[in-house]
């Protein structure tokens, strides 16, 4: 059966992962498709960074409110029909944090939603974020199918996160609000990929770098990729590589059957 590999990875500063083992990684999971976030740098800062790879094509989004912050990449083997930056919605698109490209079959979303924050002080934007997101998802939804992929940062569920009565309503990524946010975008027609392949598998995509929480196995499942339901026929295994190192994220990933 012949396939197509998408992989989606938070960086945590491209610039950073890149002085690592980033490139035999990314050369021994060997990408169709390979979706970023947090590259924490302007464009071309991105892009001279990402010549390593001239097999593909290079698209990148930086924020444009502070620089190296935030940001978006998306590295691909097929040239895509069109490529769109942002979501044309100007109080959510200073940050670098969305690419949508299209291809004949589907569009290919990667997103990077913004942290609440310490204190939860974003809450409330991260609100409107999701809505923003949602709307924006279900809208190129009704003119093809959608992988959305990216760090959501949300644990949806208990199983997503190593210590959830310590973290609920208390931590960015584990707020009720978060929670339904999270689950208003399944409900609009969006399946959980890794869930749905691994209903009970504890695995988690992200550890924080103090408290050594990595080596612990204390972390949150906060890296996902999402499919249009009509398009889960076409995901044939969705995986979290949490052997890969780098980042205090780890890359997640799926399989797309060929048409």
């Amino acid at each position: 059966m012949s396939v197509l590999r998408l992989i989606c990875w938070n960086v945590n500063g491209i610039r950073s992962i890149i002085k690592k083992s980033f490139v035999s990684d990314i050369r021994n999971l060997n990408p169709d498709f390979l979706c970023l976030q947090e590259t924490k740098a302007a464009v071309e800062e991105v892009k001279t960074a990402l010549s390593l790879f001239p097999e593909y094509k290079v698209f990148a989004n930086s924020s444009k409110a502070r620089q190296g912050y935030s940001g978006t990449a998306l590295l691909t083997k097929t040239e895509p029909l069109h490529v769109q930056f942002d979501m044309n919605a100007p109080e959510h698109d200073q940050e670098g944090r969305v690419i949508t490209a299209e291809y004949p079959e589907f569009y290919l979303v990667t997103v990077y939603t913004p942290n609440s924050g310490e204190g939860l002080k974003r809450l409330d934007y991260r609100a409107e974020w999701d809505e923003e997101f949602r709307n924006y998802l279900v809208k190129l939804k009704s003119k093809k199918p959608v992988i959305a992929c990216g760090d959501f940062n949300v644990a949806h569920q208990p199983i997503d996160i190593a210590r959830p009565k310590e973290n609920y309503n208390k931590s960015a990524g584990y707020t009720q609000q978060e929670i339904d946010g999270f689950q208003r975008l399944l409900d609009a027609g969006f399946v959980d990929t890794f869930r749905h392949f691994h209903p009970d598998t504890v695995k988690y995509t992200y550890w924080n770098y103090m408290f050594n929480a990595r080596a612990r196995n204390v972390g949150w499942r906060i890296d996902y990729v999402l499919v249009s339901r009509e398009f889960l026929p076409r995901i044939a295994k969705a995986e979290i590589y949490n052997e890969y190192l780098g980042s205090d994220h780890c890359p997640v990933g799926v399989e797309i059957k060929a048409a």
